[in-house]
């Protein structure tokens, strides 16, 4: 079981950046691979990056590739978002997630929010263009 709390959402002006973090409980924040994802009102929940257990490998969703650097450390039992160039269809409610059962193949491949056991409660980030 792990819980997850995230920060740094706000209020932030078009071409400018923002830094989330999710921090988590437990002694085993290792074994999770983790996950960055965003919901607009009324809108499905999406995939925005992912990192595996030792953060040496990424994804990104298109939307976000080269604006965006998702970064752990497991050491802080915390995983970051870095959001740079900011667009007004950026914003969104962000939520961190975390999986410890699916190899990180599966999870890059199917690029989803589906399957992810553990979840934040969210952090809202709003880009005025």
């Amino acid at each position: 079981q792990v819980q997850l709390v995230e920060s740094g959402g706000g209020l932030v002006q078009a071409g400018g950046s923002l830094k989330l973090s999710c921090a988590a409980s437990g002694r085993t924040f290792s074994s999770y691979t983790l996950g960055w994802f965003r919901q607009e009102s009324g809108k499905a929940r999406e995939i925005v990056a992912a990192i595996s257990r030792p953060g040496d490998s990424t994804y990104y969703a298109d939307s976000v590739k080269g604006r965006f650097t998702i970064s752990r450390d497991n050491a802080k039992n915390t995983v970051y978002l870095q959001m740079n160039s900011l667009k007004f269809e950026d914003t969104a409610v962000y939520y961190c997630a975390a999986d410890q059962i699916r190899p990180w193949t599966s999870i890059r491949d199917s690029a989803s929010a589906i399957g992810w056991r553990f979840w934040g409660q969210g952090t809202q980030v709003t880009v005025s263009s």
